[in-house]
């Protein structure tokens, strides 16, 4: 079986050797914020919730982990890291480097939730696909709030990195992607332009000054190529209103796509598309459910 590369995976499936409550801690620590429900789904689907639920429970009677109760939802709890339990899974070795960004009390967790939630119930659709298909993503293969650099000490946050590797016949085939979680919290033109963003890093080369320029012109480059040896897709994924509403902005990305000039080089070198979450947990992400940016019928992420 041969591997090619649109990506590197940084993570593993789930060990049944890794111990539940170490699992937690872990998934915490990555991805902020999640409820019982999504933890469950996450790593133990198919048994009673209990499951999760308790070693919860003793996490929190150990100073680790917290939760707030979400808001008409029949008393869910939404769970996080305590400063105790960010300082512990620093030291684990899936998260280094990764910055702890503890949540102090249960109303800046109540403020951190609607996004938070958001952004794991979609990567919980790539999860449950990648599951049905026999993919490789699992519970550490999507980090939320990556930072790039971009020129003129600017920088993009993209709400997630995506690692997923197709299992094919023969082929392993490793895919990145840069996600955006569109909850139609800000304006649709304010959406597009993160397109503009993303060509941006894409295009960006740092140059070097003074003495150094010399010793640093023979490896040139593209800042993002100290991470990725392709660059990642970029998907977004829509929610929080009606269709009509979703369709339009999904227009408007294409729109930005064919009106400025430093997108329209980026779609023709990195796919781009956006879905409606809905759609996603409905048909699946490898479903006909991703609009191409640069024009077509909708397809699976995969081959856009």
């Amino acid at each position: 079986m041969t591997t090619t590369f649109e990506a590197v995976s940084s993570a593993r499936t789930p060990s049944p050797v890794e111990p539940l409550p170490h699992q937690l801690l872990a998934v915490l620590g990555q991805h902020r914020m999640a409820t019982t429900g999504q933890l469950h789904d996450l790593l133990r689907p198919g048994t009673a919730r209990q499951t999760v639920s308790t070693p919860l429970n003793k996490l929190r009677r150990e100073g680790l982990v917290d939760y707030t109760v979400l808001p008409q939802s029949n008393r869910s709890r939404a769970w996080y890291l305590t400063g105790e339990g960010a300082r512990l899974v620093r030291d684990f070795p899936a998260l280094r480097g990764r910055p702890p960004y503890p949540i102090t009390s249960a109303t800046a967790a109540s403020l951190k939730t609607p996004h938070t939630l958001t952004v794991v119930r979609t990567h919980l659709a790539f999860v449950a696909d990648a599951r049905r298909r026999g993919d490789e993503h699992g519970h550490l293969d999507w980090t939320p709030e990556v930072s790039h650099p971009l020129s003129d000490g600017e920088k993009i946050i993209t709400d997630a990195v995506m690692y997923y590797t197709l299992i094919g016949e023969d082929q392993r085939t490793k895919l990145r992607a840069f996600v955006e979680v569109d909850r139609t919290t800000m304006s649709s033109e304010r959406l597009a332009s993160k397109l503009i963003e993303y060509a941006r890093l894409w295009s960006y080369e740092p140059q070097p000054v003074g003495r150094q320029r010399s010793r640093q012109s023979a490896v040139p480059g593209a800042v993002w190529l100290r991470w990725y040896p392709v660059f990642p897709r970029v998907l977004f994924v829509l929610t929080g209103a009606s269709r009509y509403v979703l369709d339009n902005r999904i227009n408007d990305l294409q729109a930005m796509v064919t009106q400025h000039p430093l997108v329209s080089t980026l779609a023709r070198q990195v796919p781009l598309g956006a879905a409606v979450l809905d759609d996603l947990e409905l048909q699946g992400p490898t479903g006909d459910v991703w609009v191409p940016l640069a024009g077509g019928e909708p397809r699976p992420w995969t081959d856009l």
